[in-house]
């Protein structure tokens, strides 16, 4: 297969987006995604629990880099994963008093040699958090909660709301910025009032959900976004801007610092969106920060509706590691056609698709890499 230029690359998905954008504004409207929250019980009803799953699924071929069998035989690796499998349990105390409780089976398998557990796949607790509504007393300021446990992470549950291909692979600030979409801590959010946007801050552990907290240091994630114009025209309803900060140490003196800005805009017929990436590690107080940046555009267009039907991913990362080196890039390219089943009732959700990914390196000791997937997605 013939590589295409990065930069042939960039200027097509730039190209499509504008088009989009420019030339069809009189054939979409806005289709807003409100931000998350878990629904109102109700007090005159005892105690509720739903049960739903997740399940990714995929078959991988590898085109490049090659490898070599037990045999020694150059091969081609391929396989059936399943990547992610969720059981999501939630429900109410009360209308103010909600929980979910989500075990994650990952892709991620066990190392140990000689025991019968070698290969078998990690089980993990991905969310375990109790909401408390408070929309009893913040009036305007609807979707108001207090989150307690193993939850969300602000920026990459915002972001998902609009980009729904995590069963492709996870988003770019997740894969090349070291962030999570969960850990433990406790936030607060809210709506701002007219439909004007949200915020959502919090205190995590900043180790992720997969690991123990191990010194006194506490992340500090905020996010804030903007829906600049909630009743303009189609366009305008449907943009929002948002910018993150995570605000960390690895121990005291230490930053681990990530910092992000972008926009969305969601319509009828597509989502769009592109981000912009900073950020700062340092292991210990007396070793240097390495400064890393990076940006990520993406495009979803609809050939029917949203979640209904054929739908297209066209995906552009170019992540720089260490700024220091202004030459050295990674760039990611994923294309793909996905097919939503329809879905009456809203009951559940069921998706194929098939993706090209290349990941290129410039000036980096990096083999490239190319792989065609055929994803699938449950979720109910």
């Amino acid at each position: 297969m013939r590589c295409i230029s990065p930069t042939w690359k960039t200027s097509f998905i730039l190209a499509t987006m504008a088009l989009l954008c420019f030339v069809t504004p009189t054939l979409v409207s806005a289709q807003i995604t409100p931000a998350g929250g878990t629904a109102a019980g109700d007090d005159t009803q005892p105690p509720s629990a739903r049960v739903g799953a997740v399940v990714f699924y995929d078959y991988t071929f590898q085109n490049i880099p090659k490898a070599t069998d037990a045999a020694g035989n150059a091969i081609s690796p391929n396989a059936f994963n399943v990547a992610r499998a969720y059981v999501n349990v939630t429900g109410n105390i009360s209308h103010l008093v909600s929980y979910r409780i989500t075990p994650d089976i990952n892709a991620t398998r066990f190392a140990l040699a000689g025991n019968n557990l070698d290969g078998s796949y990690v089980f993990r607790l991905k969310y375990a958090y109790a909401q408390v509504a408070l929309t009893d007393w913040t009036g305007a300021w609807g979707g108001s909660y207090v989150r307690v446990g193993v939850q969300q992470t602000p920026f990459i549950d915002g972001l998902e709301s609009a980009y729904r291909y995590r069963f492709q692979g996870t988003v770019f600030e997740e894969r090349d910025g070291g962030m999570s979409s969960s850990d433990a801590g406790a936030t607060f959010h809210a709506n701002f009032p007219k439909s004007y946007g949200d915020f959502h801050v919090g205190v995590y552990n900043g180790e992720n959900y997969n690991k123990a907290e191990v010194n006194d240091q506490k992340a500090i994630m905020a996010r804030v976004t903007v829906r600049p114009m909630p009743s303009g025209g189609a366009i305008a309803r449907g943009l929002r801007v948002t910018a993150f900060r995570d605000n960390d140490h690895v121990v005291r003196g230490a930053d681990r610092i990530r910092t992000v800005g972008g926009l969305v805009l969601e319509q009828r017929r597509f989502n769009l969106g592109a981000d912009y990436m900073t950020r700062s590690d340092q292991t210990l107080p007396t070793v240097a920060k390495v400064k890393s940046d990076g940006y990520t555009m993406w495009l979803t267009p609809f050939f029917k509706e949203k979640g209904n039907g054929v739908e297209m991913l066209l995906r552009y990362d170019s992540f720089r590691p260490n700024s220091a080196n202004k030459s050295a890039r990674q760039n990611r390219t994923i294309a793909g056609l996905a097919y939503w089943f329809p879905h009456p009732g809203g009951a559940g959700t069921a998706a194929l698709m098939l993706d090209y990914e290349q990941v290129a390196f410039k000036n980096l000791s990096a083999a490239k890499q190319q792989r065609v997937t055929l994803h699938g997605l449950i979720n109910f």
